[in-house]
């Protein structure tokens, strides 16, 4: 395999060009949609697939965006938060990981989750992921769901809503938020996420480098401070951070980054 992050990074770079990464400024999802080829959904959920299942059989360290690595790189702030609420909770703990794939951040940081009581950890994704989910690659601690309120009915409430790199690729992202803010949970980590380097909203169209696989679809460079406005009506900020990955709009380097927060008292 001989695989790393650094390669990862390296790779996606080398393929950085006017043809692949993220262009434009549209006014509309629709508009945006008319400078997009699509995707092959099937080809990239049966490529995700195998390489998760390499990782969950032992045969592979780590898995992202279905490339596999030897290595894993862990994400230190989202896995320090966790482990802070399962403290918070007599060592237990329930996350629900929404647009989760196949269950790479569990599997990311399985190793530290092991040492933890109690571990539900509910992916929220795409019908098809999580009908391959549930057949293939959910144990004991790992279960897919198709929704949050499925997720939730099954298994009770939950501590903590991870939303890792999905606002960008969702239509209306502060609805969701919006929706997502209203659901009690006690802590809500938007985790390793581009966001604009300017001011407001700027939609735009990725073209994915062939690294991954072939795919063009809508892309958001979300206003930071007005996403965490959007959630402020119930939360306070717990904590900021900046994630190790970063890309290129315009030219420009923009880093990933994350932010916490904690419901307020009385909501």
């Amino acid at each position: 395999m001989g695989k790393t992050l650094a390669w990862f990074i390296k790779q996606f770079r080398r393929f950085k060009s006017h043809r692949y990464g993220w262009h434009g400024n549209y006014s509309s999802w629709e508009q945006a949609l008319q400078h997009c080829t699509g995707y092959n959904a099937a080809n990239i959920l049966e490529k995700v697939r195998k390489a998760t299942l390499k990782v969950k059989n032992g045969e592979a360290a780590f898995e992202k965006d279905s490339i596999l690595f030897d290595t894993i790189e862990y994400s230190w702030p989202l896995l320090s938060t966790v482990q802070q609420i399962a403290i918070q909770h007599n060592n237990k703990l329930s996350v629900i990981d929404f647009g989760g794939s196949l269950g790479s951040s569990y599997f990311q940081h399985k190793k530290y989750l092991g040492q933890l009581e109690e571990v539900k950890w509910s992916v929220v994704e795409q019908h098809d992921f999580v009908t391959v989910g549930q057949k293939e690659i959910a144990d004991g601690n790992l279960q897919f769901f198709y929704s949050i309120d499925e997720a939730m009915q099954s298994r009770g409430a939950h501590h903590v809503l991870i939303v890792s790199c999905v606002l960008p690729y969702l239509e209306q992202p502060y609805a969701f938020l919006r929706d997502i803010a209203e659901k009690g949970f006690q802590y809500i980590i938007i985790e390793n996420t581009y966001f604009n380097p300017g001011k407001g909203d700027r939609l735009t169209v990725q073209n994915v480098s062939p690294v991954f696989y072939e795919a063009s679809y809508p892309a958001w460079f979300l206003d930071y401070e007005k996403v965490k406005e959007t959630l402020n009506k119930y939360y306070d900020i717990d904590q900021e951070y900046i994630n190790t990955e970063s890309i290129y709009l315009d030219g420009e380097k923009v880093l990933y980054r994350g932010f916490v927060m904690k419901i307020k008292p009385g909501k």
